[in-house]
């Protein structure tokens, strides 16, 4: 997440699509309530919208909140199929979701 923070100490994802209305409030009891992890520890926690088309980060950096949206205009974002609630990428496998390419054929 260069364009944010320097290294944040893990960027997760929430698994599960979210309504991108909430705000900073909203997306950081999801991260307490749902995720089970402190929305102030230094982590970004990423949502996705239903179609996934649109993506929202939450991260502390220490003196405030930053909340950034990103939409691709074709396609979606290569979300992870898993049990769990959140799913923890490297900062590589980041560069390329963002980007709307399939992070998972990374090596």
């Amino acid at each position: 997440m260069p364009a944010l923070i320097a290294n944040p100490g893990h960027i997760w994802l929430s698994v599960t699509p979210v309504d991108l209305r909430r705000g900073i409030e909203g997306l950081s009891g999801l991260v307490q309530q749902s995720l089970g992890h402190n929305p102030c520890a230094g982590s970004a926690f990423v949502f996705r919208n239903a179609s996934g088309s649109r993506v929202k980060v939450l991260l502390w950096d220490g003196n405030g909140v930053w909340l950034c949206q990103r939409r691709l205009h074709q396609g979606h974002f290569i979300w992870p199929q898993s049990s769990e609630t959140c799913f923890s990428l490297t900062e590589a496998h980041w560069e390329w979701l963002v980007t709307g390419v399939d992070w998972r054929r990374l090596s």
